[in-house]
């Protein structure tokens, strides 16, 4: 049993290999670059970033990972295989990830607050989109009427106000079009 966590082990190598999680010391190094590791099987994997080497395939498609959980992850997408479910409302998830991002939608805890004007946002890439509206730029212009936007959705949402002088149809494609000064404009192909 470990003496600084209590965790037990059936396998004295196991607990030997664990404490050195609590001592720091990380002695296998990467002769490529010098990466340090607590253990031998960390560094092996590691190295494979160096070599190129991916062993892991999927049947399915051939995509290759240098790790078996990236592909057991990616065969989800395969079978479908929704392993994680909310607790609150039962939707199935294929990854941790997603369902612990999911579960902030029953909490309704906003813990991203912008620093500007106090704000609040579910999710970091929120407030980091919020506070593009601080930097005083308006970088999507309207061809039409010469109304700038902060944001993209804005943009899209003020271009369905023209739809006399801009027609829609499945052969025509919108897209941005960047200049050098980062002004984005709606233009029709």
């Amino acid at each position: 049993m470990c003496s600084e966590c209590g965790k037990s082990f059936t396998q004295k190598s196991n607990l030997v290999a664990h404490q050195k999680i609590h001592t720091g010391v990380r002695p296998f190094s990467c002769p490529e670059c010098g990466k340090c590791f607590k253990r031998n099987t960390h560094l092996v994997i590691h190295q494979r970033v160096h070599t190129g080497e991916k062993p892991y395939s999927c049947l399915q498609c051939g995509k290759s990972f240098t790790r078996k959980p990236n592909l057991i992850s990616h065969q989800r997408r395969h079978t479908g295989e929704k392993p994680y479910s909310c607790p609150q409302c039962e939707k199935g998830f294929a990854h941790k990830s997603v369902l612990i991002t999911h579960l902030k939608n029953h909490t309704g805890a906003k813990p991203f607050s912008c620093s500007e004007c106090g704000k609040t946002f579910k999710f970091q890439a929120s407030l980091t989109k919020h506070q593009k509206t601080h930097q005083g730029g308006k970088p999507y212009s309207c061809l039409e009427c010469g109304q700038c936007f902060a944001t993209e959705s804005h943009f899209l949402r003020h271009m369905q106000i023209h739809p006399s002088s801009v027609t829609y149809s499945s052969s025509e494609s919108r897209q941005y079009v960047k200049s050098d000064f980062v002004k984005c404009e709606m233009v029709y192909n």
